[in-house]
């Protein structure tokens, strides 16, 4: 009997596989396609403590290999979430992992603390959000932001804190020890690259934001080889995203290093993706006779 069960910070999940946030809502929109209890977590859309907008439209555009984003954490804020969304996730049997959002410290503590006495499993907390205390970097540009947001919201969390990484920064490994050192339970890696797109018969940029950010099957290669990087200089579990489109990719980053995978863009093109994911995984088990996942995790030295 093969087992495809993982555990993250004391949290168990029947199989390794999540969705990537903003790519899948809150689950609702899916559940008609997918079995939400297949799946070992469903990661939300980042919430933030007030509704954000996001930014002005055109924001979604397609590009060789994938495609760009600049949604802006659109969202409707921790109440609307709390009363809405886990309410609808808490039907079925899945772990639930929330990403949170903030333009600084103190609105990333607002939704922790919000969540405390909510049933969710983990939180995923997006360090890419721009920090307006400083100039808008973004927090995971910067190892001592990186540190200090990871140790003030883990002071506040009463769940295990994933910290996720950006991945538009010089060297992956330095803020994948700063958000350990700062006490994170685990890392989500990568988020989206930042791209641009120009419409050359109208000279000018496709998105309204002007840059966004690249997902897809061709960040994959970059995500597997931070995912490699990471787990080598870390000893806390890895989430590993970015152009996870098939189990093959999938068990990819697993081999790389990565406890659990998160299928982002894959969801837009094949509502099934995390299942077909899932099965591919144990056939893949089953074909190679392996018994445990486990026993997979990091195998590529």
């Amino acid at each position: 009997m093969r087992n495809t069960e993982v555990t993250i910070a004391g949290v168990q999940f029947k199989n390794p596989v999540t969705t990537a946030s903003g790519t899948f809502g809150s689950g609702e929109e899916y559940s008609e396609f997918v079995d939400l209890s297949r799946l070992g977590a469903v990661t939300t859309k980042g919430v933030a403590n007030v509704p954000w907008p996001g930014n002005p439209t055109p924001r979604v555009a397609e590009v060789y290999g994938g495609m760009l984003n600049a949604i802006g954490l659109q969202n409707p804020g921790i109440d609307v979430f709390l009363n809405r969304d886990v309410s609808f996730l808490k039907q079925f049997d899945t772990k639930i992992i929330v990403n949170v959002c903030g333009h600084s410290t103190e609105e990333y503590i607002d939704v922790v603390e919000r969540l405390a006495d909510a049933p969710v499993d983990l939180l995923e907390i997006n360090i890419s959000c721009p920090n307006v205390k400083e100039g808008g970097i973004a927090f995971g540009q910067d190892p001592k932001a990186v540190e200090a947001i990871t140790r003030a919201v883990k002071d506040k969390a009463a769940q295990p804190v994933i910290m996720k990484l950006s991945p538009n920064v010089t060297d992956i490994t330095e803020m994948a020890r700063a958000a350990e050192s700062g006490g994170a339970d685990g890392l989500s890696l990568i988020n989206t690259l930042t791209g641009m797109k120009i419409d050359i018969n109208r000279r000018s940029f496709v998105l309204a934001n002007k840059t966004g950010g690249m997902s897809g099957p061709a960040v994959h290669p970059i995500a597997v080889r931070m995912v490699y990087q990471t787990a080598q200089v870390v000893k806390i579990p890895i989430i590993g995203m970015g152009g996870v489109m098939t189990a093959e990719d999938a068990i990819e980053m697993i081999l790389a290093g990565a406890t659990m995978v998160s299928v982002g863009t894959a969801n837009f093109l094949n509502p099934t993706a995390t299942i077909d994911v899932i099965e591919g995984i144990e056939h893949y088990m089953d074909r190679f006779g392996v018994e445990d996942i486990r026993e997979l995790i990091g195998a590529v030295r």
